[in-house]
């Protein structure tokens, strides 16, 4: 049987992302589900991680940090964030 390329690990690993992004509150799929979709791909493998990281974190935390009432502590997670931010509110 032919592979169509969709079964490929990474096709694998960014279906599994984009479902991951999804985090059933509006205010975090508004960011999460566009960036992963729009400009996930093009980044450098060091953001890629750092986003993957930044699925793990809970919900509560990610609000606080994409609503700037707090920032991560971590300078990894602070940087994919501000990324995040950064596209859809560009200074």
């Amino acid at each position: 049987m032919r592979s169509n390329g969709s079964d490929t690990p990474e096709a694998k690993e960014y279906k599994r992302l984009q479902w991951h992004s999804r985090r059933g509150m509006l205010e975090l799929d508004v960011l999460l589900v566009p960036f992963v979709e729009e400009a996930y791909p093009t980044l450098p493998e060091e953001d890629q991680a750092r986003y993957r990281r930044l699925l793990d974190c809970e919900d509560p935390d990610l609000f606080q940090w994409f609503m700037q009432h707090a920032s991560p502590e971590d300078p990894d997670l602070r940087h994919i964030v501000e990324l995040i931010l950064n596209r859809v509110q560009p200074n």
